[in-house]
């Protein structure tokens, strides 16, 4: 290359340096016209190597493989203006540890269709999404809380969902008021009670939702009423509040105790573990569910409860 040649072609590399350095290398045929270029000019670095073509508008500035960050760069260039990163790819972005798929979740505005790129999902929405995205991201994407509720709404599995919701509060990457307002905000959100309950359980307030649903559920089996927050003390003379106690007619006693998410969290499981293990040796024969269970598959537990002995009025099969 000419000297004089290569001298425009750093001062035109000088006039997107910051775009560059923004955007990892990867950028729009748009933004690099608005900062000077021809079509002519991009063609020439295309057909000599210099760059590569990654979609039809969209280049990288190397000829190299694409880091992560580059390849979520490139789905929002892709996807045209007004994209975000969303769902889990949004989550993991914004630090979530969570197992999720390598394909990157792009959403865009409903109407826009974009052609479809391997390795991408571009979904489309008439949610006003742009008031959820992140403003402090460099990269475009929505804040945690609505993409996580998107993420949990789209899961065939609701638990896996509400998982996801309690990990975000356990990674300290949310909190469970946080993430009801953004159930509010979301039209439309499919399962929006059942994420709104088990936030309610995240946040540590189980214990009343459960109770309702209990009594519910006891009144639709035919099973006897429990007693309920039943005060006991340990060995060591601690005070115990137990969820729900029965007490049989042969003289045994059978205790459900009801976890809500937050009891997922080591310092809590190896406390209810020693819990139990002081219930067991008082006599009594103990059950466990958590509150997602009691909800998503309550006869489950009624089968359970008949089995060990607490005496049921109807045939325990679920209602049709």
């Amino acid at each position: 290359m000419a000297p004089a040649a290569a001298t425009r072609r750093r001062e035109r590399l000088d006039s997107v340096a910051q775009l560059l350095a923004r955007q990892v290398g990867v950028v729009h045929r748009s933004q690099l016209y608005d900062a000077g270029w021809s079509v002519e000019q991009v063609r020439h670095e295309i057909d000599t190597g210099r760059w590569h073509q990654l979609a039809p508008s969209v280049v990288a500035l190397q000829t190299g493989p694409l880091s992560h960050e580059q390849r979520l760069w490139l789905g929002v260039l892709h996807a045209g203006r007004g994209a975000v990163l969303s769902h889990l790819t949004a989550c993991v972005t914004a630090g979530l540890r969570w197992t999720a798929p390598a394909t990157v979740d792009v959403l865009t505005p409903k109407g826009d269709l974009v052609l479809p790129l391997p390795g991408y999902t571009f979904r489309q929405t008439r949610r006003p999404y742009a008031y959820w995205v992140d403003p402090d991201s460099r990269l475009p994407r929505l804040r945690i809380e609505h993409a996580a509720l998107l993420a949990a709404e789209r899961d065939r599995s609701i638990r896996r969902g509400i998982g996801l919701l309690a990990a975000v509060v356990q990674q300290g990457l949310s909190t469970p008021d946080r993430l009801a307002t953004a159930v509010l905000q979301i039209r439309k959100l499919r399962h929006k009670a059942h994420f709104t309950l088990a936030l309610g359980d995240i946040e540590g307030g189980a214990q009343s939702f459960a109770e309702i649903d209990v009594g519910r559920l006891c009144a639709e089996a035919g099973l006897p009423r429990p007693d309920r927050q039943v005060l006991r003390r340990d060995r060591d003379g601690r005070r115990r509040y137990l969820d729900c106690e029965w007490h049989l007619p042969d003289g045994r006693i059978v205790v459900l105790e009801i976890d809500g998410s937050f009891h997922m969290r080591t310092e809590h499981w190896w406390q209810d573990m020693q819990r139990e293990r002081s219930v067991v040796l008082s006599g009594r024969s103990v059950l466990r569910c958590s509150s997602v269970e009691l909800r998503l598959d309550p006869w489950s537990i009624v089968r359970d409860l008949v089995e060990i002995g607490v005496p049921d009025g109807f045939v325990c099969d679920p209602p049709a």
